[in-house]
């Protein structure tokens, strides 16, 4: 890796270091030199804090067509089938190649312990310490990450935007904050592995790194974004005042825990049949609906049948981390509301991880394979980043074989935007994400929306502002992502999915056409 003052060149550039990038840059480090890029620490991503599990199929009883099935059937029709069979059939190999590199998943005797989530027909889901899965496979990865050689990980650089050059995609500008420092990156092919954008809602389960910098450098880049409309809503996060939005496992109603309202009665039998293990997005807007009815902010879920010495030990981080707050799961009710979990669209992608601009590659919660459809199927998403970081991988290293970094590119790049002063981040973050949350969250409808983008049309200005803070940036790129919700939400007239029109309940005439969104 040879740096210049303000700049760097790599064979390959990888911006995230979460399932999908770190999967991306083992495959790539077989073929040169690659450079990890995250805005924080390396272990900070959605990843660490993926609870549940992943979803395989590996048990004796189950096959590969069912888990397909499942899937398709979660993605309430418009699913990419392809894609969902490359999902599942290389799934199985990619998770045994996981364990190969010493991941240790949970087992009943010598053989590996599967359960149950919602919208599964088979036990599939595989887990680690319970209910640290995420944790697991991260620290297995970067073990190997090491182990592997050639790769180099540059923390704490918030990616400014995408280098191209003659319609092709050969780096990134990134601002080193600490050092005050902006770097041009080049390379022969970068990945995008940014994850999601939870943090554009009021409530989410994400961490706070999750402000959806990939989709926007992208889309500002020129690549297409598709099914922006479809983000999905965990059902149960911990609602404490003084609390995060901490997750709390769809493992844990799989497990046989039952919502109830605040005065103690069960509800989801009387919104859809599989009860508690209805779709996400069924149990999601059950939860508001039953919020409505008993005047109330938030309901309960409710472990007492499963047994205090269970609980402890298939949820010990769950059980942990509520007792930090003072709330003893195995003796009594957790108080939970639905917040922003997943998001199933982004930079529009083929099957190997492909966008539509040459050199840029992207993979795991920041692309769109299609895999998900309207509706994630419940642990999917680690498995998606395995199956399709692999393949943007292999990908990346085939495109780049034929690219070389001339002298002549490596060139210092500044920034075009212009100065932007006295903007208050911390208020502006607040009202974009209670817009969102208010206008464009779990339950929408066309004049919410017209207000939410007439809002967030006033903040425009900040996507061709010229900013040299992390948060400056996740601002400007929060403006981005939200405003492609909000549109793709407001053009799809019709419910299907994860996205419910209060007043357009039914799909539509042509629902299962797909919104797509290009810069200009």
């Amino acid at each position: 890796m040879q740096i210049k003052s303000g700049v760097l060149s790599t064979d390959y550039l990888v911006i995230g270091s979460g399932v999908a990038g770190l999967r991306a840059a083992i495959e790539l480090a077989m073929a040169g030199s690659v450079l990890v890029i995250t805005k924080d620490k390396v272990s900070e991503s959605s990843t660490e804090y993926a609870q549940g599990g992943v979803a395989v199929a590996l048990s004796d009883e189950d096959e590969i067509r069912f888990h397909l099935q499942d899937t398709l059937e979660a993605g309430d029709g418009l699913c990419d089938e392809e894609n969902v069979g490359i999902l599942v059939s290389e799934g199985p190999e990619r998770i045994k190649e996981l364990i190969s590199w010493g991941a240790e998943f949970d087992k009943e005797g010598s053989r590996l312990a599967f359960t149950r989530e919602a919208a599964h027909s088979q036990n599939r889901i595989l887990h680690a310490k319970g209910d640290s899965t995420g944790k697991e496979i991260e620290r297995a990865l970067l073990a190997k990450v090491k182990a592997t050689g050639g790769i180099t990980k540059y923390d704490f650089s918030s990616t400014v935007d995408l280098i191209v050059k003659g319609g092709a995609v050969v780096g990134a500008l990134v601002l080193k904050e600490r050092e005050k420092k902006l770097v041009a990156v080049y390379a022969k092919a970068v990945v995008l592995a940014t994850g999601g954008l939870g943090q554009v809602y009021q409530r989410t389960t994400n961490p706070t790194v999750a402000t959806g910098d990939g989709m926007a450098i992208a889309y500002r880049a020129g690549a297409t974004m598709v099914d922006m409309e479809f983000v999905q809503f965990h059902p149960t996060s911990l609602f404490v005042p003084s609390a995060p939005q901490f997750l709390l496992s769809e493992a844990i109603r799989g497990e046989g825990a039952h919502l109830v309202n605040v005065a103690g009665e069960r509800f989801m039998p009387g919104y859809h049949t599989m009860a508690e293990l209805a779709p996400r997005d069924v149990v999601s807007r059950s939860i508001v609906s039953e919020m409505a009815k008993t005047d109330s902010d938030h309901v309960y879920l409710d472990l007492s049948g499963m047994g205090a010495e269970f609980v402890k030990k298939r949820f010990p981080r769950i059980y942990a981390t509520c007792l930090t707050y003072d709330i003893d799961i195995t003796e009594e009710r957790v108080p939970v509301c639905p917040a922003a979990h997943y998001m199933m669209g982004g930079v529009r992608t083929d099957k190997d991880g492909a966008t539509d601009l040459p050199g840029l590659f992207a993979a795991g919660e920041v692309a769109c394979t299609g895999v998900h459809g309207a509706n994630r199927l419940a642990s999917n998403s680690l498995l998606e980043g395995i199956v399709f970081g692999a393949r943007a991988g292999a990908a990346a290293d085939e495109f780049g074989r034929g690219v070389s970094l001339g002298p002549g590119l490596l060139k210092p790049v500044t920034c075009k935007g212009r100065e932007i002063k006295q903007l208050d981040l911390v208020k502006l973050r607040s009202s974009l994400r209670r817009l969102m949350w208010s206008k464009a969250g779990i339950i929408r409808c066309g004049r919410q929306l017209s207000e939410a983008l007439t809002k967030l049309d006033s903040w425009a200005y900040l996507e061709d502002g010229t900013f040299m803070s992390r948060r400056e940036l996740e601002i400007r790129n929060m403006a981005v992502v939200g405003t492609l919700i909000a549109r793709a939400a407001s053009e799809r007239k019709g419910s299907v999915g994860a996205h419910y029109r209060s007043d357009a309940k039914d799909r539509g005439v042509d629902w299962r056409k797909r919104f797509t969104f290009k810069r200009g």
